[in-house]
């Protein structure tokens, strides 16, 4: 119990903070479009929980076979996230929250959100050219 409190990494926080992120905006954008669905709810929490349970094996394996990939990533990135071990998890664990965040804009922007003009443009064309569900901000599930 007491090593769980000590659990110190920053990767596993923030892929933890944007699956909740993306559950709200998601549970809120269903909510604004009447549109929900207990199979799509379902699928998406397995989908998270599956992503959490992965992350938590590989850490697991990262700490039992101790493989440091730190020298696969530039130094500004190290000093930004405070970063001083970079393993299996690590990887998977910034893939997984790209596409939460993938998941999180496409949710913002078809919540409506305010989102200054500039921003939402680049978003809604990264997300047309990324997804089939944007297109101009118009086009729902």
């Amino acid at each position: 119990m007491i090593g769980l409190l000590k659990f110190n990494n920053i990767i596993f926080y923030l892929l933890v903070i944007s699956i909740l992120l993306d559950v709200f905006l998601g549970s809120i954008r269903a909510i604004k479009e009447r549109t929900w669905n207990s199979t799509v709810g379902i699928n998406g929490i397995l989908r998270k929980c599956a992503m959490i349970g992965s992350g938590v094996f590989l850490i697991v394996v990262d700490s039992i076979l101790n493989i440091d990939l730190l020298f696969f990533v530039p130094d500004e990135i190290l000093g930004f996230f405070g970063i001083s071990f970079v393993g299996i998890f690590e990887l998977f664990g910034i893939m997984f929250i790209l596409y939460e965040s993938s998941s999180i804009l496409k949710n913002m922007v078809l919540c409506g959100l305010p989102i200054p003009s500039k921003i939402k443009i680049i978003i809604e064309r990264f997300l047309s050219d990324m997804t089939s569900e944007v297109d101009g901000g118009e086009k729902g599930e």
